[in-house]
């Protein structure tokens, strides 16, 4: 049996009522895992499901811990606190990210990088997987602040939810934002405190839920 002392790598999936796709994102994540040789675990946060999420993450070979804070950011910020492993890969638990292919974020870490950004204009984003809306200004506006503001000259794609970071040093930094803005200060507070940021090409997938998602384009984009 893997140890806590012998994880290198935890899957984060924050959920919220993620029934649908919950099962595949953790069964993905596990058998690439186990194809790249790492000793992992997929941590699924949960922010207080009521469609038995929790029991279906468990079934499929997942850890779940329950998140006191409401919100995307306050389920990441716990997950992170309890993550086992010395590296994370957070990735929404939708089915939309290639959480199959979690090779080219682990090779990275490993090479050093504090953070290791996906960018989905490079590996592929296929059709239906992103609103036009995002797809051609609220992305592309908001790296390029991004980039002009905090001199992330290397992030392409500011707000890909699929990132891998050095579990110490995404620590030490205090996030604590608990709604979506918390994607915005993980990488902002990053790249303040001079971190090595790279990115790594990923692919986005339509997402495999029959209930809108929660992101809220307005809102969420000007927090």
């Amino acid at each position: 049996m893997t140890t806590v002392q012998e994880i290198e790598v935890t899957v984060l999936l924050p959920c919220l009522n993620e029934a649908e796709t919950l099962e595949v994102c953790v069964r993905k994540a596990l058998r690439s895992l186990a194809e790249c040789g790492v000793a992992g675990e997929v941590l699924v946060s949960d922010n207080g499901s009521t469609d038995g999420s929790q029991a279906i993450a468990e079934a499929a070979g997942a850890r779940v811990v329950h998140a006191p804070i409401r919100g995307y950011g306050g389920a990441l910020l716990n997950g992170i606190e309890q993550a086992r492993g010395r590296y994370i890969i957070m990735a929404d638990a939708d089915d939309s990210y290639a959480l199959s292919e979690l090779g080219p974020f682990i090779e990275s870490l490993r090479a050093g990088h504090d953070v290791v950004m996906g960018n989905r204009f490079r590996g592929g984003i296929a059709p239906g997987a992103m609103p036009p809306l995002h797809r051609y200004l609220g992305n592309p506006v908001l790296s390029w602040l991004g980039r002009r503001l905090f001199g992330l000259a290397n992030v392409g794609d500011f707000h890909c939810g699929m990132r891998g970071f050095n579990a110490e040093r995404i620590r030490a930094l205090g996030l604590c934002m608990p709604g979506m803005e918390f994607a915005s200060e993980l990488v902002v507070r990053s790249a303040l405190a001079g971190y090595d940021i790279v990115e790594v090409p990923t692919t986005l997938s339509p997402d495999g839920r029959s209930r809108p998602p929660h992101l809220r384009t307005w809102r969420d984009g000007w927090r």
